[in-house]
């Protein structure tokens, strides 16, 4: 499901109105007699109901009186509440508003007095106040508004957008629409896959206006959402006659005293993906607890730093042991002690296969060993926002702000695959794509389970999936499997237990493939 920015939108609308001959107010007919159809399929015949629809001066409003009107012509009791003046409005806006029956009542909201003796009881309401242009922080009559339309305790729908919400984000511009369903126009804007937007979106459906596939095409946009859909057909395939050596060795560099059980649940990642083999570099006198808690992986005992945590000295055994690998996880539980950091940078810079940097990597990771293979060899980090905010030198809330330019910024200047962490994951190429994951819940917050995430990633790499589709399928896969799980029950179950779900996880993507 292709996802877009305003001005991407903006770009498809200008293009179509030029090139297809289609006029904006014919652009504006259909997304409201769109929004119309999907208002009949969620709440049934209209006729008789109690409809109020709040529009506000702009192309949005314009919108809305389109629905207005259908819905009026369909036996509905609209009541139109309009946040400006006729003469205020734009071109488009106007035309439909002219076009509005005569006997449809409409009145205006001109202060927040008004609205505070705003008497209005029905059905449904349909918020068409402020569309995607919004770029400050609602205020005055228009937060009056949106209180009175979040406190009426009927079903809202958003008309593209709930009102007030950063279509590009997902921030919220101070107060904002609850909308229980959102009738988005052309195609999802990135906000509402986003969070906080998420919660205010309700039911997302997407309204064919008529803007032709081949103008999508030339806008060149890679960004989509993560839906069922799209990770099945990222999913290896696999052969009857396939065995443990067809489906790839993942190496493990991780763990350190007091941190065995990530590097244990990132072997466990990459064998549960479906990985053939998975080997692990560990601190020798930390070995038998490898040994004794993950029976189906390899070890490779590690002298390092005492035998208690992994250092340099150790690259060349590491390298050794890479020779038949396609693919590295490197970081979890692994320390920063000098030695160590010395380690990870030097795997980075040198070593050919594809790795998923995690965790203590991360807190390691000197940018510039990233340089000299920019472009050439796959590196994949996957920071939470705190992570990020070192990498990047920015605060944790502005990173949050604008999750998908920061991830899509330091993968086009370092080369890098980025996963951003947290609710709707953000994966960013160097190639300009950009995804964001639909799957996963609240429960998932909790130790270990980034582990997990980064040997199921490096697990399907050695599957030979393309690094940014392995990316995508890993991340959604492993939300997946923390929503089979909250099925019974919230929140309380383990990064181990997520682990063991994942076949059933595969087992559900091959059914839609």
């Amino acid at each position: 499901m292709k996802i877009c920015s305003t001005a991407q939108m903006r770009f498809l609308e200008a293009k179509t109105i030029a090139e297809k001959k289609i006029s904006g107010s014919q652009l504006m007919e259909n997304a409201g007699k769109g929004t119309v159809d999907l208002i009949l399929a969620y709440y049934g015949d209209c006729k008789g109901k109690r409809i109020a629809v709040f529009a506000g001066p702009g192309n949005n409003g314009g919108d809305g009186f389109v629905v207005a009107r259908h819905l009026h012509l369909l036996g509905a009791r609209v009541t139109l509440f309009l946040l400006s003046t006729p003469d205020r409005l734009g071109p488009d806006a106007a035309f439909h508003f002219k076009l509005l029956p005569a006997d449809l009542q409409w009145s205006t909201l001109a202060a927040e007095e008004d609205v505070a003796a705003l008497a209005w009881q029905g059905d449904i309401i349909v918020d068409a106040l402020l569309g995607t242009g919004l770029n400050r922080q609602v205020s005055g009559v228009f937060k009056r508004v949106i209180e009175f339309i979040n406190n009426a305790e009927v079903p809202v729908v958003a008309v593209d957008i709930p009102s007030g919400l950063n279509a590009d984000s997902g921030c919220l511009w101070g107060s904002c629409v609850k909308a229980a369903l959102t009738a988005t126009y052309g195609l999802v804007k990135s906000g509402l896959v986003q969070y906080p937007g998420v919660d205010y979106v309700g039911e997302l459906e997407v309204v064919d206006i008529g803007i032709p596939p081949k103008v999508v095409a030339q806008a060149g946009i890679n960004s989509f959402s993560i839906i069922k859909e799209v990770a099945a057909s990222f999913l290896p395939p696999r052969k009857s006659m396939d065995h443990k050596g067809s489906h790839g060795h993942v190496l493990v560099v991780a763990g350190s005293r007091g941190k065995t059980g990530a590097a244990l649940l990132a072997g466990a990642g990459a064998l549960r993906s479906g990985a053939g083999l998975v080997s692990l570099c560990v601190p020798e006198k930390l070995n038998s607890i490898f040994e004794g808690h993950c029976l189906e992986a390899m070890t490779l005992p590690l002298a390092g730093l005492g035998g208690y945590a992994l250092a340099n000295s150790d690259y060349g055994a590491i390298a050794r042991a890479a020779g038949n690998k396609r693919s590295l996880v490197v970081g979890p539980g692994l320390g920063t002690a000098p030695e160590t950091a010395a380690l990870v940078n030097q795997l980075v810079r040198h070593l050919p296969q594809p790795l998923v940097l995690d965790a203590d990597a991360l807190n390691t990771l000197d940018l510039e060993s990233l340089v000299p293979e920019r472009g050439k060899r796959v590196r994949i980090i996957t920071p939470h926002p705190g992570e990020m905010a070192r990498l990047t030198g920015l605060s944790s809330s502005k990173i949050q702000n604008d999750r998908l330019q920061v991830a899509a910024a330091f993968a086009r200047e370092h080369g890098v695959i980025v996963v951003l962490k947290g609710a709707a994951t953000v994966i960013a190429g160097p190639d300009n794509r950009l995804a964001v994951n639909s799957s996963g819940n609240s429960g998932m917050g909790s130790g270990g389970m980034g582990d997990v995430l980064a040997g199921v990633i490096a697990g399907l790499l050695a599957q030979n999936v393309e690094p940014f589709q392995a990316v995508c399928l890993g991340v959604y896969a492993h939300g997946l499997a923390g929503d089979i799980l909250a099925e019974t029950g919230p929140y309380g179950y383990l990064a181990s237990e997520l682990a063991a779900v994942l076949p059933l996880v595969w087992a559900e993507l091959h059914g839609v493939a």
